[in-house]
């Protein structure tokens, strides 16, 4: 199979190359620039800036069986424009690209804040969890528009399906445990609400094999053409007390101390109006977005996933946990 993947080298993009080349398919990565390590797996780089018109990048397309959409703008903290160039205006033009190259599948990478309003998910499908009217952070509102777009897009030419991980972690995580554990060590972390939020999380080999599951499956008329599904490990976990025993494998005491829901969100929305009008650096130190995140439920039902397109994980949540624990203590 002839294979492209957007974004190859980011965190869920180099895991999806990993798998595909292991298995022996011809693979493309695309990027605004070369990623050598990735290329090391057997992939073959090339350029391009989704952010921007390409009149080339259709031709970069050409021959593929499967193009694999995972580029996205993530940070908390961005100008919205930003967030618009790439997971908006750069989603549209993969889809011209794959009907001007004649692709038919496309599996596009997204993520369950499209479908997360305020207040705890537990347990339920896709049907159930309808996109909110309100999003309180640009990442998922731009999200949530390519998603639509995408799921629009399927027809009798190109089959598309959206694959939405939730809180994806592993060894070499670069963006969400490194924080965590930075905000630990200096006494600035806590917990957010009770402490007894269950979360899906999801490995990061299971978030890659997802999509290779998806991809494969996908062709027109299929069970998963046009739809999304949401992928987690296997069974939810109690959020604090997980990363309280990532704390532990690291050598670092349990965190103990709690600040509400509330507070927290209101410190979030302080932090982030301080950063919309002040020349500061980096990211806020929370967000509304982030503080609900951290305080409140979200886990899913898989079943959509395992029926349309045989979903399973990999790796389970304990191995995954020890290999993670593994990788930061160094």
């Amino acid at each position: 199979m002839k294979a492209l993947v957007t974004g190859g080298g980011g965190y869920i993009g180099r895991h999806v190359v990993a798998q595909l080349v292991a298995r022996g398919d011809d693979v493309t990565v695309l990027g605004r620039h070369r990623y050598p390590d990735v290329e090391a797996l057997g992939a073959r780089g090339v350029t391009s800036d989704l952010g921007r018109d390409d009149p080339a990048l259709a031709g970069l397309f050409a021959g593929m069986d499967v193009v694999f959409h995972t580029a996205a703008m993530t940070p908390i903290h961005a100008p919205r424009s930003a967030f618009t160039a790439i997971n908006v205006d750069g989603t549209r033009r993969v889809i011209e690209a794959c009907r001007g190259a004649g692709v038919s599948r496309l599996v596009f990478t997204s993520t369950p804040s499209v479908a997360h309003a305020d207040g705890d998910t537990e347990g339920l499908r896709e049907e159930q969890c309808p996109y909110p009217d309100h999003y309180e952070s640009p990442y998922a509102d731009t999200k949530a528009e390519a998603e639509r777009m995408v799921l629009a897009a399927n027809d009798d030419r190109l089959a598309t399906t959206a694959l939405r991980p939730h809180i994806v972690y592993g060894p070499d995580e670069p963006h969400m445990l490194p924080r965590i554990l930075a905000r630990h060590r200096a006494g600035r972390l806590r917990i957010i609400g009770d402490g007894k939020n269950r979360v899906g999380l999801t490995y990061v080999d299971n978030a890659a094999a997802a999509h290779v599951q998806a991809g494969d499956a996908l062709a027109i008329g299929s069970a998963n053409a046009g739809r999304p599904y949401f992928v987690t490990d296997t069974e939810p976990v109690v959020l604090w007390s997980w990363l309280n025993a990532l704390f532990a494998g690291v050598g670092l005491p349990p965190l103990e101390r709690r600040v509400s829901l509330g507070t927290a969100r209101a410190i979030g929305a302080v932090a982030e109006a301080a950063w919309a009008v002040l020349p500061l650096k980096g990211e806020p130190p929370m967000t509304r977005f982030v503080a609900t995140q951290l305080a409140t439920s979200h886990w899913f039902d898989l079943s959509n996933g395992r029926r349309d397109f045989g979903l399973a994980a990999v790796v389970d949540g304990d191995e995954g946990l020890r290999r993670t624990v593994a990788w930061f203590a160094g």
